[in-house]
């Protein structure tokens, strides 16, 4: 069993910056894909970004490629999402899932994901 807790959310104003981290327990984070979830208000939860267990192979949604950079430290047990150039329609619940199947991240198969963080609320104002 895999728990997921988050961290670094807030109030930034447009253009601001802010990191979001993800801290797993147990001892198998290593073994699996990563990847960061977004649901605004009135919206559906979407994959946003995802990073092999290695940290080999990364994927971003087009609308934060250029902005968001994902990483991971194996031996911290951490994974981080850097968000730069921050607009208002970043604003939502940021969480972080596991899977051992980045597929599953990239391909926002929600339904295949079991490990899920209970995410951190990041409001960009304009």
């Amino acid at each position: 069993q895999v728990q997921l807790v988050e961290s670094g959310g807030g109030l930034v104003q447009a253009g601001g910056s802010l990191r979001l981290s993800c801290a797993a327990s147990g001892p198998t984070f290593s073994r699996f894909a990563m990847g960061w979830f977004r649901q605004a208000p009135g919206k559906q939860r979407e994959s946003v970004s995802a990073i092999s267990s290695s940290g080999g192979s990364v994927y971003y949604v087009d609308s934060v490629k250029g902005r968001f950079t994902i990483s991971r430290d194996n031996a911290k047990n951490t994974v981080y999402l850097q968000m730069n150039n921050l607009k208002p329609e970043d604003t939502a619940v940021y969480s972080c899932a596991a899977d051992f199947d980045m597929a599953d991240l990239e391909l926002d198969r929600q339904s295949h994901i079991y490990h899920w963080g209970k995410g951190t609320l990041v409001t960009v104002s304009s």
